[in-house]
């Protein structure tokens, strides 16, 4: 499986980031960038693999911009 890459969601870019944990857990994070604004939200879940993490992140981000709730 490949880890996902950068999504352009409308007027967004929707980047997916992962970060190894000290549990050895992968955090997922997602960047929602509009112009030369973005906005970076941490999950709470933890993954075992970072391939994981990054489509849940990619999911989520392009959740927040189709259900418009970035305010």
């Amino acid at each position: 499986m490949q880890i996902p890459q950068a999504h352009e969601v409308g007027r967004y870019l929707v980047t997916p980031m992962t970060k190894l944990t000290e549990s050895g857990q992968y955090a997922a994070s997602v960047s929602i960038r509009r112009g030369m604004h973005d906005r970076v939200f941490r999950l709470i879940p933890r993954f075992d693999s970072a391939t994981r993490a990054a489509h849940y992140a990619l999911v989520q981000g392009r959740h927040f911009v189709l259900n418009n709730q970035l305010a």
